[in-house]
């Protein structure tokens, strides 16, 4: 697999993430997206939108803002319990996730004793084989600190830590203009509660019945401990996020669960073309999972840093209109229009960074071939629907007579589908510079085609080429993209 050493250095070089703000020295766990990048993530947004709110009879979809009520996060328990287990180095003062910390000694010790089992120890062997029954995320602060204390855990540099305390990750601002008048808000923690306490306004202004979700794609926020895994963790990340409403006197909560988890796969082997071998489903334990989920899976990815969560599906039950109720002191019961019965609805929720799937697809595209003779390529195999770019048109020489007609072939092209024009002059550096960034055809205008009104289309893959009449070429690049 591909190293993320390998991935961070070619998103840069290509195009596709650039630290933030590195002319003066960046932030820690702060990317922007470049024109290619940009491009990808938009195709992965409209892709899951059309997917599972456009072709989807009983979705609607919602756009609610950033800063809301502060009251909203209170509600949602965000306030006093939305935080992270952070230790201390108690020399240089820097800050870690204890769980991260403890999971990369585990490895490091498992590794060890692997090569040199006498180096193993008992009893550190025992506290080990506890976790492997569970997971170190549903390892409490208690179980954390004596788990640091008996394995005589440090920090990266070496020195001593401080004892895991919560660390809220939920920023903090203020609304206002005048000094003293100032009221505290948070910037979202997540997408979520926005349908939440949109969900009366939702039932009463639009023709919805149970079950039906809404879905929403939008930026969160979070005072992030960890750093050095790219963009799959950041402060500001983009979720998209569907809170399924359901009656549970009529529906299966169990077979809900199943449906959602099929479409979830579905969505990210056949529309995303990710290799369903890197993929896995793993169910929460009972003490890892949060108090208000009734089940909770997570569907992972084997990034080049191990497998980790890349999409969340949990049984939320009643919890979350429950809390809105309580704190608000207004009805979120949804009325049976045949019955007239009225009851708070229960809700599934299958939630996933758009972040994570762009790291995804990036890892599983990345591909170095060797051609042989000693020479080799890199290219994305990405799905064609996917690639930011479609089609790259080129004229083969610097004659005005082929790039009048290349141009003019671009404009016909850009007005259906993302296209670059490059008239650089070297046709293979041209080829490989579109493999690299998934570009999935190329076209070349050369004196042929001048002549014979014909093109040469040469395919991503398989670099192999062939003549398509002009006319044809528009309908032929759409039928490509599409699959």
């Amino acid at each position: 697999m591909v190293t993320l050493e390998t991935i961070v250095a070619f998103t840069k070089r290509r195009g596709f993430v650039y630290p933030t703000s590195e002319i003066y020295g960046g932030i820690a766990n702060s990317y922007d997206y470049g024109p290619y990048g940009a491009e990808l993530m938009k195709n992965i947004r409209d892709l899951w939108w059309k997917t599972f709110i456009q072709q989807r009879p009983n979705m609607v979809g919602l756009d609610s803002q950033i800063i809301q009520h502060p009251t909203t996060w209170v509600a949602s328990g965000h306030v006093g319990s939305f935080s992270d287990p952070l230790v201390e180095d108690k020399k240089t003062h820097k800050r870690y996730r204890a769980d991260h910390l403890i999971d990369a000694w585990v490895k490091g010790y498992m590794s060890t004793t692997r090569v040199d089992p006498s180096k193993s120890d008992p009893v550190l062997d025992v506290a080990i084989n506890k976790i492997a029954k569970a997971t170190v995320e549903s390892m409490d602060m208690k179980e954390m600190a004596e788990f640091i204390k008996l394995c005589k855990i440090t920090s990266p540099d070496g020195n001593e830590l401080t004892e895991p305390k919560p660390f809220n990750l939920l920023f903090e601002t203020e609304l206002g203009t005048v000094a003293g008048e100032k009221s505290k808000v948070y910037l979202r923690g997540e997408t979520a509660q926005g349908i939440f306490a949109n969900f009366k306004q939702i039932t009463d202004s639009c023709r919805v019945k149970l079950p039906f979700g809404v879905g929403q794609i939008g930026k969160s926020f979070r005072n992030e401990i960890t750093q050095g895994q790219f963009v799959f963790r950041t402060f500001e990340l983009e979720q998209a996020e569907i809170e399924y409403f359901f009656d549970p006197e009529h529906s299966d909560w169990h077979e809900l669960l199943e449906a959602w988890k099929t479409d979830m796969m579905r969505f990210v082997t056949n529309t995303l073309g990710i290799h369903a071998e890197n993929l896995r489903w793993r169910r929460h334990t009972d003490k890892e999972r949060t108090h208000y989920s009734k089940e909770t899976f997570d569907l992972d990815y084997h990034f080049p840093f191990g497998w980790k969560e890349l999409w969340g599906l949990a049984y939320r039950t009643d919890f979350d209109l429950m809390a809105h109720m309580h704190h608000s002191k207004k009805s979120l019961e949804y009325v049976d229009s045949a019955t007239g019965r009225k009851f708070v609805p229960h809700v599934i929720e299958p939630a996933v960074g758009v972040n994570r799937l762009f790291l995804m697809a990036l890892v599983d595209a990345y591909v170095q071939e060797d051609l042989g003779e000693g020479k080799s390529r890199t290219l994305l195999r990405l799905k064609p629907s996917l690639a930011p770019v479609k089609v790259a048109v080129f004229p083969l020489q610097k004659d005005e007579r082929l790039r009048t007609l290349a141009q003019s072939i671009y404009r016909d092209l850009a007005q259906d589908v993302v296209t670059e024009f490059d008239d650089a002059g070297n046709i293979g550096k041209m080829y490989r510079r579109q493999d690299e960034i998934g570009t999935p055809l190329c076209v070349t205008v050369d004196y042929s085609s001048l002549e014979e009104k014909t093109v040469t289309v040469r395919d991503r893959d398989t670099m192999k080429q062939e003549r398509i009449p002009i006319d044809a070429l528009h309908q032929y690049v759409l039928q490509v993209i599409r699959t």
